[in-house]
């Protein structure tokens, strides 16, 4: 048991490496944002079975995804880090997700935060390159 926890805490600190790569703030707020639009779009479906949505759109404030577009490629690689962050989560809560889990990041000049906005939906196929225009 200890080799394992030695493997997630290993794990853990190289998540929050690649972090402080792409960001010069805390992203904790971003990451309790997808935690919330999940928690709060769960549906129970018996006592031991609660299903949440599987497709997460981030957009971010334009100067926010400019400033991880330099670093060609890794704005994908961001999503990646938050899907990994929000299964971690799913599976701490014991939820089930609607289809194969993915966190899509985009750019918006319409955020009301001015930061990012959150939306989730549920969708049967993922694909790699981003969700329909029509999910946005």
């Amino acid at each position: 048991m200890s080799t394992l926890t030695g493997w997630e805490r290993t794990l853990e600190r190289a998540g929050e490496a690649l972090w402080a790569q792409f960001f010069r703030r805390d992203p904790v707020e971003l990451v309790d944002a997808l935690r919330r639009e999940c928690d709060s779009n769960a549906v129970v479906c018996s006592q031991s079975r609660v299903v949440v949505p599987n497709a997460y759109d981030v957009e971010l404030a334009e100067h926010v995804h400019d400033e991880l577009a330099p670093k060609a490629g890794q704005v994908g690689q961001v999503g990646q880090v938050l899907t990994d962050r929000l299964a971690q989560h799913g599976e701490r809560q014991g939820y089930e997700w609607a289809g194969p889990l993915a966190v899509h990041v985009t750019k918006s000049c319409d955020v009301p935060n001015g930061r990012y906005r959150v939306t989730s939906t549920v969708m049967p196929n993922v694909r790699a390159e981003g969700f329909p225009a029509s999910n946005q």
